[in-house]
């Protein structure tokens, strides 16, 4: 089993949260700092930022293997995101990362896609 931190689609309510559905939900949680988030359109992403002070808010799921190659299909893993383990107040979990440059993108300054 592994822990992934959702911030976007996934998320409960959202559009793609059907793909967690024999996923075991942890709780919400935030980033304290060191992310930014875009809005793509459809869906966010999220990049590491070091002059970011805002919080990135999402929710921690526990998945097993299938579920995690659903989500690394869904998000296009390697390409269009990448992912890394960041430490949550459930453990370590991974994130997904936009991979492509975010220049000129909407800037969602709060960090929550679920208020934007």
């Amino acid at each position: 089993m592994a822990r992934v931190f959702v911030y976007g689609t996934l998320r409960a309510g959202q559009s793609n949260h059907g793909l967690l559905e024999q996923a075991s939900r942890l709780g919400g949680c935030q980033l304290m700092s060191g992310y930014v988030l875009f809005n793509l359109g459809s869906y966010p992403g999220a990049k590491k930022s070091t002059s970011s002070t805002s919080p990135l808010y999402g929710e921690v799921y526990e998945v097993d293997s299938h579920t995690m190659t659903l989500l690394d299909q869904l998000e296009e893993y390697p390409e269009l995101y990448t992912r890394e383990l960041v430490e949550t107040e459930y453990g370590v979990a991974w994130i997904y990362l936009y991979n492509l440059p975010a220049a000129g993108l909407p800037l969602i300054s709060h960090g929550d896609w679920c208020q934007r």
